[in-house]
């Protein structure tokens, strides 16, 4: 009752001020009304046990300021940032648009974030009991030609942290970043980062694995060669997917030609044709993290259906709340029964 009355308050809002209020209630202690119990429902994955297969998607808590609050949720593993080398204000506000009749979001937030130090401060005050995920990315300023810098820097700081890095290069908020998928570009990252990977191994005994987010917007053949660069590079798993900047069979409602990345019910099947695709080039044992337009316990079953592992939610959470992954998980239960 608390956390619905609190969800439709906060709809009222501009978006981005409910968005805070959110994160900082969440980082309170206040955030116990939102505090439900957490189905078990193991899966090992890359070498890691998660409770349930249900996670919340990078994007939401960039910084971690909401780890207490979020660890009540019934999240199987958590995925905070993405995280730059340096802090940055992101892109000017208005930024963050709510399409309620489409169940939607368009955000253009250009990966604002207190930068990966003050991210490793956070969590190492407060780590999760849940999977820890981290999502790295690259500096507004840094140019792609030394972007592999960035990505180095970022992930030598959070490796001993988090359970897994999540490398972002599909983001369509920060100008020219879905160019680092194109196949020399993506190659010559993911073999520094593996490079990186394996020196980390050896000093530290601790090989953490990457996983590589991806787009929802290139062709077949671009999807397929992107998830065999993946692959052969070495990297534990593959994302699938970032947001879309298509706004192809919209309900017409305003803000809906704003630019920026598209979240929510509208990208569900656009998504479910990525996860496709890359399953059937990266053969079946291979991890997927299914992610998009997950609003309903049938959506996340059709991304089990399309062939991911594990799951996470960002925009269904902020329509539906923690309940849905409650419900989501259950779903899978009495599917396996």
């Amino acid at each position: 009752m608390f956390e619905y009355l609190g969800r439709k308050f906060l709809q009222q809002l501009p978006s981005e001020l409910a968005h805070d209020l959110s994160i900082k209630l969440l980082g309170s202690p206040l955030s116990f009304i939102a505090c439900q119990k957490t189905i078990e429902n193991p899966v090992e994955l890359f070498g890691l046990k998660f409770i349930n297969p249900v996670g919340l998607a990078a994007g939401f808590d960039k910084n971690a300021d909401a780890v207490s609050g979020l660890s009540k949720f019934g999240f199987g593993f958590l995925e905070f940032g993405t995280v730059t080398p340096k802090p940055q204000p992101g892109n000017p506000k208005p930024r963050l648009f709510r399409l309620p009749k489409n169940q939607a979001i368009i955000n253009r937030m250009g990966f604002n974030n207190k930068g990966v130090d003050y991210l490793v401060k956070q969590l190492k005050k407060n780590r999760p009991d849940a999977v820890l995920g981290i999502n790295i990315g690259k500096n507004k300023d840094t140019p792609n030609e030394s972007a592999v810098e960035d990505y180095l820097y970022c992930f030598d700081k959070v490796c001993l942290l988090a359970d897994y890095v999540t490398i972002n290069i599909s983001s369509p908020n920060t100008a020219d970043l879905r160019q680092l998928q194109e196949t020399e570009r993506l190659s010559q990252l993911l073999l520094k980062l593996k490079k990186a990977q394996s020196d980390n191994q050896k000093k530290h005994n601790k090989c953490t694995p990457i996983l590589v987010k991806i787009a929802p917007d290139q062709d077949k053949q671009s999807t397929i060669s992107i998830a065999e660069i993946v692959k052969n590079s070495g990297m534990d798993g593959i994302i699938c997917t970032n947001t879309t900047v298509s706004r192809e069979s919209l309900l017409d409602e305003s803000d809906i030609e704003q630019t920026g990345g598209l979240s929510g019910k509208p990208v569900l099947l656009k998504s479910n044709e990525v996860i496709r695709v890359v399953r059937s080039t990266v053969g079946p044992d291979f991890p997927i993290i299914g992610v998009g337009g997950i609003l309903t316990e049938e959506d996340a079953m059709s991304k089990i259906h399309a062939g991911a592992n594990l799951l996470q939610i960002y925009t269904g959470l902020i329509y539906k709340g923690p309940e849905l992954i409650k419900n989501i998980n259950k779903r899978i239960l009495s599917e396996k029964n």
